[in-house]
């Protein structure tokens, strides 16, 4: 619900503030007045374009913005789609700049047009030819009947249905387009798998070979360098080890004769036992190294293979190696259980078909059950509406699954009498497209939380009984629902709780367009000038008391 409107510098308006109430509101003036001009403010609220073209002083920003009450719309998801904050009073700001900049606000939150849109269309209805237009469009009509039979329930459990039947026939389909391409691999990852698991392949073992490798290679020369090192430290007269051992016993000496010395026979005899451990060790591996040309081979062999595989496969070590293999086991095992796998997933999808047509069936019958007395209802409606030789019809067509069901519902319309009823699109008229909407939102208002509903004129072409059938039913909706009407019928106009007044102020140097709610004595007087002109008569003036019940 509209609680309040307020805009600024956008077209004639220079400063506007409306509070509508919540039930049935009126709005007058004379043509030109700017009636559509806050029909066009009320667009921006809405996500339409707009351009620096609407500004009235160019210097200065246009600000329209509306406060809603929510909390009967079930917008809380919505808002959490857009990570913003919940209130039951939602605040919705759009602000032109004078460079032309458009910037849109949902609670002080900057927010995309498109979202601005979206959250629009559930605060406010206004009836103009868009509507109209949109009401011979299928999947518009299918909704009207859907709120007319109140599927709510069979049609959350299609849906869900339809969301596990897309998903299961999508991994059916998935999972066979996977078999046609293993089918085509399935011989080359055996062979492949065949080859890798052939070798063994150890963690680790790449380094290890390729050291044992290098000593085998030069086992020979290894020997003898050691051999050669050994001799030269080991030699009775002139070996290294012995002109250390004097060099140990004349430290030994000094450290008797001087304390000072010690440090210099500790540091010696430490690095003394160092070197001998030196060569223990290089004696030991020496006895290790072995000239083995077999094991050589062996080894070289290994590597080789090795090394092949890497080059096949296009990496660098033992382990990546590893890592295909497992990659081509697994692919070798989807294949062997392929079958298995195709017939538990086409069943899946069967069972998730079966029940999608079932739900489908139950929400068509549902559907169609409301036929009748929709049909009738709505005649009804259009009759008290002056069309009193319309005919109503729906149809039903079953399709094949859709994100709405399995049918497709369209109305058919005739306003002569025996005319057979036709495609909206094909035989309504611009003003039946408009009785006919009202019609149908005023069935709606018992069927749905609708929006703020605004009527732009939707009297026109009619007067008399009609217009007073039209104003009741105003009033009726606007028990539920928040109403604006913008009228030029004085009988309409006296209807309403709330009485705004749109007139030009040419007090300025620039005409500007004001808004005024009217008292009840200004309310007599513009109903007075609606029925007789701008001087209104005396009988001008009971006839308008007369129309608000005085």
């Amino acid at each position: 619900m509209l609680k309040s409107l307020s805009i600024s510098n956008y077209a004639l308006i220079d400063q506007l503030l409306m509070q509508p109430s919540a039930k049935l509101n009126m709005i007058t003036g004379e043509t030109g007045a700017g009636k559509s001009i806050m029909l066009g403010a009320v667009g921006l609220l809405l996500g339409n374009r707009a351009d620096t073209k609407v500004l009235l002083h160019e210097e200065k920003k246009c600000v329209v913005e509306g406060i809603f009450d929510i909390q009967e719309y079930g917008l809380k998801s919505y808002f959490e789609e857009l990570e913003l904050d919940y209130e039951d009073t939602c605040i919705v700001r759009r602000e032109i700049s004078p460079g032309g900049k458009s910037r849109s606000f949902i609670n002080d939150t900057p927010v995309l047009l498109d979202a601005l849109k979206v959250l629009g269309a559930r605060l406010m209805d206004v009836h103009s030819q868009h509507d109209t237009l949109l009401l011979g469009e299928g999947a518009y009509q299918l909704s009207l009947v859907d709120a007319f039979a109140q599927t709510q329930k069979e049609r959350s459990d299609y849906q869900q249905a339809f969301r596990d039947f897309r998903k299961a026939k999508r991994n059916f389909e998935e999972l066979k387009q996977r078999a046609l391409e293993l089918q085509k691999e399935a011989d080359f990852n055996q062979f492949q798998l065949d080859e890798l698991s052939a070798v063994s392949l150890v963690s680790g073992e790449q380094s290890e070979l390729e050291s044992e490798q290098e000593i085998l290679e030069n086992a020979e020369e290894i020997k003898l360098k050691i051999n050669e090192l050994l001799s030269v430290f080991q030699d009775e007269q002139f070996g290294v080890l012995q002109g250390l051992g004097q060099i140990q016993h004349g430290l030994q000496a000094l450290e008797r004769l001087a304390h000072k010395f010690e440090n210099y026979r500790a540091r010696f005899q430490t690095v003394f036992i160092e070197l001998k451990d030196v060569l223990e060790s290089l004696s030991d591996e020496e006895s290790k190294v072995e000239v083995d040309f077999g094991k050589l081979e062996q080894i070289r062999d290994r590597l080789s293979k090795i090394y092949q595989l890497q080059k096949k496969h296009g990496v660098q070590s033992v382990e990546e190696l590893m890592t295909i293999e497992s990659q081509l086991a697994d692919k070798v095992f989807q294949f062997q259980n392929l079958d298995e796998n195709l017939s538990h997933a086409e069943k899946i999808f069967q069972e998730a078909e079966k029940t999608l047509f079932v739900c489908g069936k139950v929400l068509s019958e549902k559907r169609k059950s409301c036929f009748p007395v929709f049909e009738n209802a709505l005649q009804e409606l259009l009759s008290g509406l002056g069309m009193e030789n319309a005919r109503i019809k729906l149809e039903i067509q079953q399709v094949s699954p859709i994100a709405s069901g399995l049918d497709e519902v369209e109305i058919l319309f005739s306003a002569n009498k025996g005319g057979i009823p036709q495609p909206l699109k094909k035989v309504a008229s611009g003003g039946e497209f408009s009785r006919l909407l009202f019609g149908i939102k005023y069935l709606m208002a018992d069927k749905m939380a609708l929006p703020t509903l605004i009527f732009d004129e939707i009297d026109t072409g009619i007067s008399g009984e009609v217009a007073l059938q039209m104003v009741r039913m105003m009033k009726d909706i606007a028990q539920r629902h928040q109403v604006i009407c913008i009228t030029h019928l004085p009988q309409v106009a006296a209807k309403g709780d709330l009485h705004y007044f749109v007139f030009k102020d040419n007090s300025s140097e620039k005409t500007i367009s004001k808004i005024k709610l009217l008292d009840a004595e200004e309310r007599v007087q513009e109903l007075a000038k609606m029925i007789a002109g701008a001087n209104p008569s005396p009988s001008a003036l009971s006839s308008a008391k007369e129309l608000l019940q005085y």
